[in-house]
């Protein structure tokens, strides 16, 4: 089966070089400057365990020729529309979509653009950065990939998809519970990122500090608040080591947005925050401390532009 990865940076990269490197037909869908770097100097992934080095095959938009079996969407969420439009060609009659992005908002997009009988939820856990050279590193030791069919149902195609994934060089499994497990994604993503970047500080030292804890689990608490009314209830489970992990002494644990944002990159701060206060909004969830973060890092994306 031809896979085609949308996006050849730190997560899309990552997967597509393993995917490539275990011998699965993987083609990156990159923009021509991305592809100008990649073709002089390779994909260079580099792991705890050591450096991966791939010599992948590229195509540009206007190169794409046939319809591929699988597409893996793999851009920041403020890329998704540009993207959606880039990889029209390669979506045929019985393409499978899988798209790795935060938030939910991108699921709706795709199904209106494609149909929702393309798409498998999906999500992964990995993390890893791009460097100055355009070369993938990885922080930590965990990669990790989980997907299945909406209605939780198994399917040929699963089954196909996990077969491609299976023994590729990360974690992969089929999930009878995928749009749960994508709300807590979403959740423990929109509370970390609201910790973190409000506070500016990891989370020990948000913990540490003078209100800090208050602030933590207000944060948690009314995440937890308007998922459970528009989404996909977290598990008891999820939600005490959730809460463990946000509140954690110590914890030197910061949010991808939050690097961003003291990188002085743009963040997905309407993807992971921004959707989430609408939807709660919209079904009359009150949660002030989470609608000052968003109006804090609203702030900050202004001045960016």
């Amino acid at each position: 089966m031809r896979i085609l990865i949308v996006g050849a940076g730190a997560t899309g990269g990552f997967f597509g070089a393993l995917l490539a490197k275990a011998g699965r037909d993987v083609t990156f869908l990159v923009r021509a400057q991305r592809a100008s770097q990649l073709q002089e100097n390779g994909l260079r992934v580099v792991t705890p365990s050591g450096t991966i080095e791939i010599q992948p095959q590229l195509v540009t938009v206007d190169q794409i020729k046939a319809p591929y079996d699988v597409i893996v969407v793999a851009v920041k969420a403020y890329m998704l529309a540009s993207a959606l439009t880039d990889m029209a060609g390669a979506v045929g009659p019985s393409t499978v979509i899988l798209p790795l992005l935060n938030g939910m908002r991108h699921m709706d997009l795709i199904a209106e653009r494609f149909g929702a009988d393309r798409l498998l939820g999906c999500l992964c856990k990995v993390a890893t950065s791009l460097d100055e050279q355009g070369q993938i590193v990885q922080q930590g030791t965990f990669s990790n990939m989980a997907y299945g069919e909406l209605d939780g149902s198994s399917s040929e195609r699963l089954r196909q998809v996990h077969q491609l994934f299976d023994q590729a060089g990360f974690e992969a499994r089929t999930s009878p519970a995928i749009l749960r497990e994508m709300w807590e994604k979403w959740t423990l993503l929109a509370a970390m990122g609201s910790i973190n970047c409000l506070m500016r500080g990891s989370i020990g030292e948000v913990v540490a500090a003078r209100g800090g804890l208050e602030f933590a689990t207000r944060i948690i608490d009314e995440v937890v608040a308007i998922v459970r009314v528009v989404g996909e209830a977290p598990s008891e489970g999820f939600l005490a080591e959730a809460r463990r992990i946000l509140t954690l002494k110590d914890s030197p644990q910061t949010s991808s947005m939050y690097r961003d944002l003291v990188a002085g990159r743009t963040i997905e701060a309407d993807q992971i925050i921004g959707d989430l206060l609408a939807r709660g909004s919209a079904a009359g969830v009150a949660t002030p401390t989470l609608a000052l973060v968003y109006a804090n890092l609203d702030v900050y994306q202004r001045r960016l532009c």
